[in-house]
């Protein structure tokens, strides 16, 4: 399915004609969050994450790829894992093609490491401002890397400090 998916992935990257652009933080309402489930350490940064989205007035929406040996926690968060995609690498999730096909203001990806099945999600998605970790291979996929020698705290944590002081 790999080969699949990287040729799918690339596929979607160079169809995706979406509109790309860094809207000031005063004027984003639209916020969508992506991660894969790790630990419950990095569910409840993400939870103060939404939290301060929220306090600022953003509307959050968060989508999470759960992999096989990992737990949902709390099932606050919607979800999709591997058995969302078909043999050719393309998601099958209502869930994440709904999530793929909302214009968000700002898409945070908040993997320190990148899982190609989000990839695959992000190359379809219509959000004006994809935000993530830098990684070499990382441009096609984001308007916006920071790099971040810590774990997901961090990475949060810089990408809410850079994205707030867009003007």
């Amino acid at each position: 399915m790999f080969n699949f998916l990287q040729i799918s992935t690339n596929s979607h990257l160079r169809k995706n004609k979406s509109v790309r652009t860094c809207l000031p933080y005063a004027e984003a309402q639209k916020v969508g969050i992506l991660f894969t489930v790790e630990d419950k350490q990095k569910h409840n940064n993400i939870k103060d994450l939404v939290k301060r989205l929220e306090k600022d007035g953003k509307k959050v929406t968060v989508l999470c790829f759960l992999p096989d040996d990992k737990q949902n926690y709390e099932f606050l968060f919607d979800f999709f894992t591997k058995k969302d995609f078909n043999l050719w690498g393309n998601v099958t999730s209502p869930l994440a093609l709904k999530f793929a096909n909302i214009e968000f203001d700002y898409l945070f990806y908040l993997d320190t490491d990148p899982n190609p099945l989000i990839l695959n999600l992000l190359a379809r998605c219509k959000a004006k401002c994809r935000l993530g970790h830098y990684w070499e291979t990382g441009e096609p996929f984001f308007e916006f890397m920071v790099e971040s020698k810590g774990g997901t705290h961090e990475l949060m944590e810089s990408l809410y400090k850079y994205t707030t002081r867009l003007r």
